[in-house]
């Protein structure tokens, strides 16, 4: 019996944080195999450029992921464009890196930096989800009776966290444990559901110079014994959304790093920090597109070259940086091959993480 392995070509699919990083690929890869992409990501985002960029085949949808209204403008414009619903990919999602109790400063962990981050990245995730749901339902079932798929971005934070990853950790351990029983709610109308954990991100940076940091424009100091990372002590400054500045001393925001690097590269973080690029997100002031760490996105490529060369060494196999590429055709290859459901599927090399 022939396997009945499906084809993207053709297909219809939505992109959460889609104007950056790992969504970008997604968007990408998607069009060049034949498919229509919808980008939806913050209004502040590349999000229109790429779009044009990709052709007729790709528009961009403003949206906060976490608004029932925003993502019903999100599906409505699906529908008038391209008539149907597919694929849903989940890429968008905040972090803020800070120890649960500072001792030092007897500083316990924001509370609404806590539940910030569950919201974005727990409720966001799952207001797409049961929408979405909702739209490829609608669809003519397939021989196997399938209508749509639903991939949602995880990490390995989720099973492997680091110090100053509860809320970060706690959050793809939501998604992680929602995959499951969503899938088996889903699998009577023929949608799957399957979640990729990449490599976390073991690089901490404030970017995007927004009000809603504390401080004054942007920049990380390390502080401390960088064992790790050969002793070079650097700083990580940038401002607006275009990429790094420089990398040096200098005034702004301090992400309050401190302690000592040991290990692969792990920090006793104090501060907050965000990734590179916007997401649809729910905070206008800490809304990015957070990429797995241990791939060549944009906020990796702006580290020293000695930083990502010694992070490339702590993949076992292949010991290099993942690319976002990777994670779009591992979104492909879940399309494609109806029996994966209810799964998490990791794309590390084989890593795992240190405290």
């Amino acid at each position: 019996m022939a396997a009945a392995l499906r084809r993207v070509k053709g297909m219809v699919g939505l992109v959460t944080g889609g104007a950056s990083g790992l969504g970008r690929a997604t968007a990408e890869r998607l069009v060049q195999q034949g498919a229509s992409a919808v980008i939806v990501d913050l209004p502040t985002s590349d999000g229109p450029s790429v779009a044009k960029a990709l052709g007729e085949q790709c528009v961009f949808a403003p949206a906060d992921v976490t608004s029932e209204v925003d993502i019903k403008g999100v599906l409505a414009l699906v529908r008038e464009k391209f008539g149907r619903l597919d694929l849903a990919v989940n890429c968008a999602g905040i972090a803020v890196a800070v120890k649960t109790y500072n001792a030092k400063k007897d500083l316990p962990h924001s509370l609404e930096d806590f539940q910030r981050v569950l919201n974005v990245n727990v409720a966001g995730t799952f207001n797409v989800i049961r929408l979405s749901a909702g739209e490829m339902g609608k669809n003519d079932p397939d021989s196997d009776g399938h209508r749509g798929v639903i991939v949602n971005t995880a990490s390995v934070a989720a099973f492997e966290g680091q110090v100053g990853q509860a809320a970060y950790s706690a959050s793809k351990g939501g998604i992680v444990g929602m995959t499951l029983p969503i899938a088996r709610d889903l699998a009577p109308i023929g949608i799957r559901v399957v979640t990729i954990a990449p490599g976390t991100n073991p690089s901490v940076a404030p970017v995007v110079g927004s009000p809603g940091l504390r401080g004054e424009g942007v920049q990380a100091g390390i502080e401390g014994h960088q064992r790790s990372w050969g002793g070079c002590g650097w700083g990580l400054r940038r401002t607006g959304s275009a990429g790094v500045d420089s990398v040096g001393g200098g005034s702004g925001l301090w992400a309050g790093i401190e302690g000592h690097w040991q290990g692969w590269g792990r920090a006793a973080i104090e501060g907050h920090w965000q990734s590179m690029g916007g997401i649809a997100g729910s905070h206008p002031h800490l809304t990015v597109s957070l990429p797995p760490g241990l791939f060549a996105t944009p906020l990796l490529a702006g580290l020293p070259e000695k930083v990502q060369t010694f992070l490339a060494r702590q993949v076992p196999f292949p010991s290099r940086l993942g690319l976002p590429g990777e994670y779009a055709h591992l979104v492909q290859c879940i399309v494609e091959n109806p029996m994966l459901n209810g799964e998490v599927i990791r794309l590390d090399g084989a890593i795992r993480m240190q405290p």
